[in-house]
């Protein structure tokens, strides 16, 4: 069965007409892309947007084959135009099954909010399943879902809707998942590839036809990652970012709680209120234990507290406890930490604040918080696959 993606972009395309913003002014060539529509083995349209059949001539195809379109959600703005010769568009009720004379089987899908999904397998058994723009699709149970070879969905504005084909392994390790209905919710270009690389998804471009079932280079999710970043830089909200698309993950919080401390509990209020609500949380400074656990993925957020409760605990804060022994037992608390990192399974995303490019501190217990902190985060760092830094809110890639 092969898929070509006559377009690629969010209903209104990228770049949005009139939009002044940097993402759409930066969408061109390659990285502009048309309103999503998909052409199946020539036959089958899903989604007939304006300019299909140019589009369509443009990948050296024709529409003159197409015996079935079908809508997955409604059309804003003027009527499109249905070109000569092809069918009506129409939609097939949740749940319906549609035979094509061509071998294709089409099932609609229950979506969570509007619009219709659909499953198709071709006369081969090869199997793709099509989400429509801010949709993920509902009533799915463990065991009960299918599997697919292929999946296009809104990965960037729905990555929960990956998660839940990943959770009922609608989507697994060789699923190639591809991103549409693009829009300037993120920067095109090396940004959009890298984010989308770390949920285990791509883009391509309009006009690329794919092959079901055949491999793809499916981007290689990262199991561990160090989020590194200054103060208000964004890094939090990247590690989040970074786990949306997985179906179970477990935060753990290392700053616990501070009593009568309203600003605080403010903060954390903030971090809790922007976390997918199936994501559980604990609060404690006892990472080896989960690293050892099998288990869901870790957000660990972040090191930095962590390494504030081990300096309290070991007595570094005191000149005299430091060199009688202080100093020794943090190194080692560091060693346990990076060898449990080292030897876990699990997938691991952890934040700590990058140090040491500003003002010297003014105190030697700043000055030793902070070469133990750079220790630390060096230490870490070595155990990872990846090591991005945040700065501005702008990703830069380490490792």
């Amino acid at each position: 069965m092969e898929v070509t993606l006559l377009g690629t972009g969010a209903p209104a395309g990228l770049p949005r007409p009139g939009c002044p913003c940097a993402a759409c002014a930066c969408a061109v060539a390659e990285e502009a892309r048309a309103a999503t529509a998909v052409l199946v083995d020539g036959t089958l349209l899903l989604d007939l947007t304006p300019g299909a059949a140019f589009a369509a001539a443009r990948a050296g195809l024709s529409l003159g084959g197409v015996r079935q379109v079908l809508l997955s959600h409604p059309h804003d703005g003027p009527a499109v135009e249905v070109p000569a010769g092809l069918p009506q568009p129409g939609r097939v009720p949740d749940g319906r099954e549609l035979a094509l004379l061509t071998g294709h089987r089409v099932r609609a899908v229950a979506m969570d909010a509007g619009g219709t999904g659909y499953a198709v397998t071709g006369p081969d058994g090869q199997r793709l399943l099509y989400l429509p723009p801010g949709g993920a699709q509902a009533g799915l149970e463990n065991g009960s879902a299918d599997s697919y070879d292929l999946v296009l969905l809104d990965v960037v504005g729905r990555p929960d809707a990956l998660a839940r084909l990943r959770a009922v392994g609608s989507v697994g390790p060789t699923t190639d998942v591809v991103a549409v209905h693009l829009g300037h919710d993120v920067p095109p270009g090396p940004e959009l590839r890298r984010r989308l690389a770390a949920a285990g998804a791509r883009a391509v471009p309009d006009g690329s036809t794919l092959t079901v079932g055949v491999y793809e280079d499916v981007p290689d999710v990262p199991r561990r990652t160090l989020v590194l970043g200054g103060a208000r830089s964004g890094k939090s909200v990247e590690a989040e970012r970074r786990l949306e698309s997985f179906p179970d993950v477990l935060y753990v919080a290392t700053g616990g709680t501070r009593g009568g401390d309203t600003e605080w509990a403010a903060r954390v209020a903030v971090h809790r209120e922007r976390r997918p609500g199936s994501w559980r949380t604990t609060e404690t400074c006892d990472l080896v234990p989960l690293l050892a656990q099998d288990g869901p993925a870790l957000l660990i957020d972040c090191l930095s507290l962590w390494l504030t409760d081990a300096m309290d605990s070991v007595g570094a804060w005191d000149d005299t406890e430091w060199a009688s022994g202080g100093e020794k037992a943090l190194r080692e608390r560091v060693r346990e930490l990076t060898e449990a990192v080292r030897a876990t399974r699990r997938t691991v995303v952890a934040v700590s604040n990058e140090v040491g490019s500003g003002i010297v501190p003014a105190t030697a217990s700043g000055r030793r918080y902070r070469d133990e902190l750079g220790r630390l985060n060096a230490a870490f760092a070595s155990e990872c696959e990846q090591v991005v830094l945040v700065v501005a809110g702008q990703v830069v890639v380490l490792r």
